[in-house]
Protein backbone atom coordinates (compact mmCIF):
# COMPACT_ATOMS: atom_id res chain seq x y z
CA UNK A 1 0.00 0.00 0.00
CA UNK A 2 3.03 2.52 0.86
CA UNK A 3 4.41 1.87 -2.95
CA UNK A 4 1.39 3.42 -4.23
CA UNK A 5 1.77 6.50 -2.00
CA UNK A 6 5.01 7.44 -4.13
CA UNK A 7 3.63 6.39 -7.54
CA UNK A 8 2.76 10.18 -8.35
CA UNK A 9 5.84 11.38 -7.04
CA UNK A 10 7.65 9.48 -10.73
CA UNK A 11 5.52 11.67 -12.61
CA UNK A 12 6.08 14.85 -10.61
CA UNK A 13 9.43 16.06 -12.78
CA UNK A 14 7.78 15.86 -15.78
CA UNK A 15 5.63 18.79 -14.91
CA UNK A 16 8.52 20.83 -14.80
CA UNK A 17 9.76 19.93 -18.29
CA UNK A 18 9.63 23.51 -20.42
CA UNK A 19 6.60 24.25 -22.87
CA UNK A 20 7.60 25.67 -25.83
CA UNK A 21 5.46 28.27 -26.80
CA UNK A 22 6.35 27.93 -30.29
CA UNK A 23 5.87 24.26 -30.86
CA UNK A 24 2.41 24.79 -29.48
CA UNK A 25 1.66 27.76 -31.74
CA UNK A 26 3.27 26.03 -35.05
CA UNK A 27 -0.29 24.69 -35.81
CA UNK A 28 -2.33 27.71 -36.00
CA UNK A 29 0.40 29.20 -37.72
CA UNK A 30 1.66 27.07 -40.09
CA UNK A 31 1.67 28.95 -44.07
CA UNK A 32 -0.83 26.56 -46.68
CA UNK A 33 0.13 25.59 -49.26
CA UNK A 34 0.15 23.91 -53.20
CA UNK A 35 1.42 20.18 -51.92
CA UNK A 36 4.08 18.94 -53.61
CA UNK A 37 3.87 17.57 -57.18
CA UNK A 38 4.36 13.75 -55.79
CA UNK A 39 0.19 14.21 -55.06
CA UNK A 40 -2.39 15.60 -57.91
CA UNK A 41 -3.03 19.55 -57.85
CA UNK A 42 -5.82 20.05 -55.66
CA UNK A 43 -4.19 19.26 -52.10
CA UNK A 44 -2.93 22.23 -50.24
CA UNK A 45 0.09 21.17 -47.50
CA UNK A 46 1.33 22.86 -44.75
CA UNK A 47 5.19 22.12 -42.41
CA UNK A 48 4.59 22.08 -38.85
CA UNK A 49 8.17 20.15 -37.98
CA UNK A 50 10.91 19.80 -39.71
CA UNK A 51 11.34 19.44 -43.55
CA UNK A 52 9.69 16.56 -45.23
CA UNK A 53 12.44 16.72 -48.11
CA UNK A 54 14.97 16.17 -45.50
CA UNK A 55 16.76 13.54 -43.19
CA UNK A 56 15.00 13.92 -40.41
CA UNK A 57 11.39 13.98 -38.26
CA UNK A 58 8.64 15.85 -40.10
CA UNK A 59 5.24 16.97 -39.36
CA UNK A 60 3.20 17.92 -42.21
CA UNK A 61 -0.78 18.60 -42.73
CA UNK A 62 -2.18 17.99 -46.01
CA UNK A 63 -5.82 19.54 -46.93
CA UNK A 64 -7.73 17.75 -49.38
CA UNK A 65 -11.01 18.87 -51.24
CA UNK A 66 -13.86 16.08 -51.30
CA UNK A 67 -13.30 12.84 -53.05
CA UNK A 68 -9.53 13.66 -53.58
CA UNK A 69 -7.81 10.34 -53.91
CA UNK A 70 -3.98 9.67 -53.45
CA UNK A 71 -3.62 6.25 -55.80
CA UNK A 72 -1.70 3.32 -54.48
CA UNK A 73 1.54 4.12 -53.78
CA UNK A 74 3.92 3.03 -50.80
CA UNK A 75 6.67 4.77 -48.77
CA UNK A 76 10.35 3.79 -47.99
CA UNK A 77 9.74 4.71 -44.42
CA UNK A 78 6.25 4.43 -41.77
CA UNK A 79 3.60 7.16 -42.54
CA UNK A 80 1.48 7.90 -39.38
CA UNK A 81 -1.81 9.60 -40.17
CA UNK A 82 -4.09 11.81 -37.90
CA UNK A 83 -7.34 12.83 -39.31
CA UNK A 84 -7.79 16.35 -37.90
CA UNK A 85 -11.17 16.90 -39.83
CA UNK A 86 -13.10 15.31 -42.25
CA UNK A 87 -13.42 11.51 -42.93
CA UNK A 88 -10.69 9.62 -44.60
CA UNK A 89 -10.61 6.13 -46.29
CA UNK A 90 -7.40 4.27 -46.45
CA UNK A 91 -6.84 0.95 -47.99
CA UNK A 92 -4.25 -1.25 -48.08
CA UNK A 93 -3.01 -3.19 -51.11
CA UNK A 94 -2.55 -1.97 -55.22
CA UNK A 95 -6.21 -0.96 -55.81
CA UNK A 96 -8.66 1.16 -54.45
CA UNK A 97 -10.98 -0.46 -53.01
CA UNK A 98 -13.61 1.43 -51.00
CA UNK A 99 -15.40 -1.67 -49.41
CA UNK A 100 -12.16 -3.12 -47.55
CA UNK A 101 -10.93 0.45 -46.43
CA UNK A 102 -10.95 1.81 -42.78
CA UNK A 103 -12.75 4.84 -42.58
CA UNK A 104 -11.20 7.18 -40.23
CA UNK A 105 -13.31 10.26 -38.95
CA UNK A 106 -11.73 13.23 -36.40
CA UNK A 107 -9.25 11.64 -33.89
CA UNK A 108 -8.55 8.47 -35.93
CA UNK A 109 -4.63 7.34 -36.51
CA UNK A 110 -3.47 4.93 -38.40
CA UNK A 111 0.11 3.85 -39.35
CA UNK A 112 0.83 2.27 -42.85
CA UNK A 113 4.24 0.67 -42.60
CA UNK A 114 7.23 1.03 -44.54
CA UNK A 115 6.72 -0.37 -47.95
CA UNK A 116 3.43 -1.42 -47.69
CA UNK A 117 1.07 -0.60 -50.78
CA UNK A 118 -1.26 1.90 -49.54
CA UNK A 119 -4.00 4.47 -51.00
CA UNK A 120 -6.33 7.12 -49.34
CA UNK A 121 -9.83 9.19 -50.09
CA UNK A 122 -11.25 11.87 -48.80
CA UNK A 123 -14.85 11.89 -47.92
CA UNK A 124 -15.94 15.63 -47.95
CA UNK A 125 -13.43 18.52 -47.18
CA UNK A 126 -10.56 16.30 -44.67
CA UNK A 127 -7.43 17.62 -43.20
CA UNK A 128 -4.86 15.09 -42.03
CA UNK A 129 -1.68 15.15 -40.35
CA UNK A 130 0.83 13.30 -41.23
CA UNK A 131 4.01 12.73 -39.59
CA UNK A 132 7.68 10.20 -40.09
CA UNK A 133 10.96 10.31 -40.73
CA UNK A 134 12.11 12.07 -43.95
CA UNK A 135 12.81 12.54 -46.54
CA UNK A 136 9.50 11.86 -47.37
CA UNK A 137 9.36 9.68 -51.01
CA UNK A 138 6.26 8.32 -52.52
CA UNK A 139 6.68 5.51 -54.97
CA UNK A 140 3.00 4.81 -56.84
CA UNK A 141 2.03 1.13 -57.75
CA UNK A 142 1.51 2.14 -61.16
CA UNK A 143 3.40 4.94 -63.07
CA UNK A 144 0.25 6.29 -64.91
CA UNK A 145 -0.81 6.75 -61.20
CA UNK A 146 1.73 9.47 -60.18
CA UNK A 147 1.35 12.72 -60.93
CA UNK A 148 4.82 13.42 -61.59
CA UNK A 149 4.26 11.96 -64.57
CA UNK A 150 1.01 13.77 -66.13
CA UNK A 151 1.06 16.47 -68.67
CA UNK A 152 0.81 19.57 -67.20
Amino acid sequence: MRRRAFLPLLFLPLLTLPLHPQALASAAAAKWGPAPPFLAPGARLAVLHGSPGAEGDFVVRLRFPNGYTVAPHSHPTDEHVTVISGKLMLGMGDDVDRKSATRLSAGGFITAPADAHHWAMAVGPTVVQVHGRGPLMFNYVRAADDPRNAKR
